[in-house]
């Protein structure tokens, strides 16, 4: 069993940062790679980072390169995602998500999620 448990968002204006945090419980935990993932009102759910479990490869989407930094701690089980300079465009409920280790390569499906939380930023 497989549970994600995300925490951390709220309200922001432009330029902020929020610090999104996601407690894992994962049986055998070098089998997933974990990503964060979002989705405006009215658009459809996309990629914003991914990381391995070791921790050692990450991948980001073009729109948060050079801004969201994708981190974890092992020994929590917790993957972080610091959101700096933050655009109104960032507006968004996001995920935590689990899914291979292949993940972190290209895009494919996530076998597990969190329940979301949401981060809206202001003008």
């Amino acid at each position: 069993q497989v549970t994600l448990v995300e925490s951390g968002g709220g309200l922001a204006q432009a330029g902020d940062s929020l610090r999104l945090s996601c407690a894992a419980s994962v049986p055998s935990p070098s089998n997933y790679a974990m990503g964060w993932l979002r989705q405006a009102p009215g658009k459809e759910r996309e990629f914003v980072a991914i990381i391995s479990w070791s921790g050692g490869t990450t991948r980001y989407a073009d729109s948060v390169k050079g801004r969201f930094t994708i981190t974890k701690d092992i020994t929590k089980n917790t993957v972080y995602l610091q959101m700096n300079s933050l655009k109104p465009e960032d507006t968004a409920v996001y995920y935590c998500a689990a899914g291979g280790p292949w993940l972190v390569s290209g895009g494919g499906k996530y076998d597990y999620w969190g329940q979301g939380t949401q981060v809206t930023v202001s003008s």
